[in-house]
């Protein structure tokens, strides 16, 4: 298979199974899923799910984030891994957010990434999720993935995110991107063995490779 082909059955047996795409992180509008993007890194979505509900209870809003102090913060995500750093974050893009756009979430790729703990991936993943224009956000799952598709010779989810762009149509990006999720998680997990990996398997088997 050339990889034009190999990247139209991705696409094609994706959308078979997965036709409706959930997004992950439970969350009430942009500001919820940026703060609950924010904290999943290094840290399941399951996990991030358990916190939030309690946080937005009481921080579901940059003015009343702004409010609390750090430790506060803390307390109530202390379950989800480099906490402490989180939760300085987290009162410090609600500061930036009042400062610099009246506490309403910005829609840009530049104004975003400025915040405190938004890096590329969560900018994107609001981009395309909260606002609906055409992003691929690449995690790890994604990389890996797409690596061994040999869709990307990509060193980092920077270079394999620009190969994905380049592979498919932006209208596929936003749902895509999840449906590659949803497979690895569910058919390549990264410490498994890939005995129900079929995707691969449909493109490189037949030649032994």
């Amino acid at each position: 298979m050339t990889k034009k082909q190999r990247a139209a059955l991705v696409l094609e047996e994706l959308e078979k199974l997965y036709p409706v795409v959930p997004i992950f992180l439970d969350h009430t509008d942009v500001y919820t899923l940026m703060v609950a993007v924010a904290l999943s890194a290094q840290t399941t979505d399951k996990k991030v799910n358990e916190v939030t509900p309690e946080l937005f209870t009481v921080a579901g809003t940059p003015q009343r984030m702004a409010k609390l102090e750090d430790f506060e913060i803390k307390e109530l995500i202390k379950e989800i891994g480099l906490s402490n750093t989180k939760a300085k974050n987290l009162k410090k893009m609600a500061e930036q957010l009042l400062e610099k756009h009246n506490g309403i979430v910005p829609q840009t790729y530049e104004e975003l990434e400025e915040l405190a703990g938004v890096g590329h991936k969560t900018a994107s993943v609001v981009m395309s999720q909260g606002f609906g224009f055409p992003a691929f956000p690449v995690d790890t799952h994604i990389h890996r993935l797409m690596t061994q598709w040999k869709l990307t010779s990509g060193k980092n989810v920077v270079e394999t995110e620009k190969d994905a762009k380049k592979l498919w149509k932006e209208e596929f990006w936003n749902k895509l991107h999840l449906q590659i999720i949803f497979y690895g998680r569910e058919y390549s997990p990264a410490r498994g063995k890939g005995e129900k990996d079929f995707i691969t398997k449909m493109m490189f088997e037949e030649k032994g490779k």
